[in-house]
């Protein structure tokens, strides 16, 4: 199961709003792990009426924006991908001596 988090956020410091949000998911099968790091940006209006000032935020408003914005679903295959040929891997490198 892939587990989101927003690592920072950049904001506007006159109105507290989140101008960019920076994300990371990451899943673990076992030993096996695999994550994603990306930013997503956004435009502000303080006079919105859905508007939420920085101070008054919590992580699940914030992944709510983001999950909104990124293909959910292609990350987290991307990370399934990336743990299955971890598991099966199909080259290696290195030298024979």
């Amino acid at each position: 199961m892939a587990t989101w988090t927003i690592a920072n956020l950049e904001r506007n410091l006159a109105d507290g709003g989140v101008t960019v949000a920076h994300w990371r998911v990451t899943e673990v099968d076992g030993d096996y792990s695999a994550s994603s790091y990306g930013t997503v940006g956004f435009t502000p209006d303080a006079s919105a009426s859905d508007f939420v000032a920085y101070d008054s935020l919590s992580e699940a408003t914030v992944l709510g924006w983001v999950q909104a914005e990124v293909d959910q679903d292609a990350v987290e295959a991307a990370l399934t991908a990336d743990i299955e040929a971890q598991k099966n891997p199909v080259s290696a490198d290195g030298t024979p001596w």
